[in-house]
């Protein structure tokens, strides 16, 4: 997307307005945020902002409020956060967006930050409200989208607020279009998707999408359940999705045209419940009282084999149930194999899903991925091959 208006730090900020328009909506229990990745990986940016003494009004949403105040969905616990990590002062706004929100935006000292109470307190901010959306729009003297995450939304802080702002894209969110483009686009052969997740119908056009732009499609997790079982394996007590035999058939039938190799596991790590004991058995030894939970050694062996011959890599979807660590050796594997490969074979590394970050967070290998990607349900629908809304209004 070359004609993308993307910030540029040339621009001159300094005592402006400059609203960003984030994603920090991050797990929150008791009040207290559980896991801070996506508030740090915004810091850095809005810390050169304040450098360059700019006013950065800040707006995001949290949870699904559903247009009413929420206590357990305030973002006082992020505020919080930010008072004790960020350069420079940050107040908190909870009232209207009306002339008391302008004036406390125009109000603030340059390299000052306002955040925003959560922006799906108001019902008009899901329903793309066009005055809603020119109220926002008031705030600031630019806007900048850093939450490419939501951007396959239709909402009024990133869809309609463009119509009535200078508006650019964000370093991040420029970030997320690269490495989509690095998939889809400008890549290097040979190309491997690894798909996990339990759901098939949930990831179909993603999948038939990948299969005309990769040239290896390897399917792990329960996802890989429905594959084994349109072969003619047992799968036994494993988790499956009904309904998926047309699917499957559709994904080789396009595969074999586009010369796309799809590789389904040789071998599995069974028990007979979620916390019982882990055993190795092929593919074709699974009984009626077997549950799949993890691949087997053959099946990494297969995998890192792949790899080896890669340029290109796009994993969504962890290889077996991680939560217990006796079913997890695959997905641990998988990220060792593409860690060392980015950092010794120059090999181009996307990972994403927020089940995969999980995953992984705790390892060392995501230090050497080339991009690791937070953005969920957007960065899947750019891979279908849509133009996200909060994207689109961003080209000149």
């Amino acid at each position: 997307m070359s004609n993308l208006k993307i910030f540029s730090e040339k621009l001159n900020i300094s005592n402006k307005r400059i609203i960003v328009r984030l994603d920090l909506n991050v797990p929150i229990n008791n009040f207290k945020i559980e896991d801070n990745t996506r508030i740090k990986i915004i810091e850095p940016f809005i810390n050169k902002l304040i450098e360059k003494k700019a006013k950065i009004i800040l707006i995001s949403h949290l949870g699904r409020p559903k247009g009413k105040i929420v206590k357990e969905m305030s973002l006082k616990p992020i505020f919080d956060y930010l008072q004790k990590n960020l350069i420079g002062k940050i107040s908190f706004y909870q009232g209207e967006i009306d002339n008391d929100a302008v004036n406390a935006s125009k109000n603030l000292m340059p390299g000052e930050v306002l955040l925003m109470e959560n922006i799906r307190f108001f019902k008009e901010e899901e329903n793309d409200d066009e005055n809603f959306a020119k109220n926002l729009s008031k705030l600031g003297d630019f806007y900048i989208n850093e939450a490419f995450s939501c951007s396959h939304r239709k909402q009024a802080s990133l869809h309609k607020i463009t119509k009535y702002i200078d508006s650019y894209g964000g370093p991040l969110l420029e970030k997320e279009i690269q490495s989509i483009n690095l998939i889809l686009k400008n890549k290097k052969e040979p190309v491997t998707s690894i798909i996990g997740g339990s759901k098939v119908s949930t990831k179909v056009k993603v999948l038939l999408n990948l299969i005309q732009n990769t040239n290896n499609l390897i399917i792990v997790g329960a996802m890989a359940n429905n594959f084994l079982k349109f072969k003619g394996f047992n799968v036994g007590l494993s988790l499956l999705e009904k309904g998926t035999e047309k699917i499957i058939e559709d994904i080789y039938t396009s595969a074999g045209k586009n010369n796309c190799n799809i590789i389904i596991p040789l071998d599995c790590i069974v028990s007979n419940n979620l916390n019982g004991s882990p055993k190795l058995k092929s593919i074709n030894e699974i009984t009626s009282e077997d549950m799949v939970l993890d691949i087997g050694k053959k099946t990494i062996d297969q995998i890192n084999k792949t790899l080896e011959n890669s340029k290109t890599v796009f994993w969504n979807g962890p290889a077996g149930y991680f939560e217990n660590k006796d079913f997890s050796s695959g997905t641990i594997a998988i990220a060792k194999k593409i860690g060392e490969n980015s950092q010794s074979k120059s090999l181009i590394s996307i990972v994403g899903g927020g089940d995969t970050l999980a995953a992984i967070k705790n390892t060392d290998y995501q230090k050497l991925f080339t991009h690791l990607s937070t953005a969920g349900g957007a960065f899947l629908e750019s891979l279908e091959g849509k133009q996200l809304p909060g994207v689109k209004v961003l080209t000149n």
